[in-house]
């Protein structure tokens, strides 16, 4: 992927960190790599990211799943977010206050009107799987 795509990719991030919405949680988030429908990105879990037990909160992994995969969905030809028709979590391991995750996101199928991904949060240091995402989004026409 050439430099300029990178770093459009790093801009809508950006500009979605800096949003009055949601979208705010992801403001440290940074993508690592990109290539046509693939997304790495990394995040160290903050104390703001946590549950009651300070381990990475379950609706914070799941807006991870839906953003890094729409910024993979935006990372190819069409270009285009859609809208999420349906999105499953599988938590697996839990990450602590202070690791790092890895947040890799792919294109499994791009059609006329949906697409799907699978995204996998790991730790970077253990390699340890801590969630993993399904998302389908619908594209329109």
């Amino acid at each position: 992927m050439s430099p300029q795509a990178l770093q459009n990719l790093r801009e809508v991030m950006k500009f979605l960190a800096e949003t009055r919405g949601f979208d705010r949680v992801i403001e440290k988030v940074n993508i690592l790599s990109t290539s046509p429908g693939k997304v790495v990105c990394e995040m160290k879990v903050g104390e703001e990211h946590t549950n009651r037990m300070g381990t990475l909160h379950g609706g914070l992994t799941a807006t991870l799943v839906d953003v890094v995969s729409t910024v993979a969905l935006m990372n190819t030809e069409r270009g285009k977010p859609g809208v999420s028709v349906d999105m499953n979590i599988t938590y697996l391991s839990p990450a602590k206050i202070g690791e790092e995750i890895l947040i890799a996101a792919h294109i499994l199928k791009q059609g006329k009107t949906l697409a799907f991904a699978s995204v996998d949060l790991t730790n970077k240091t253990t390699g340890k799987l801590v969630a993993q995402g399904r998302h389908t989004k619908h594209l329109g026409s």
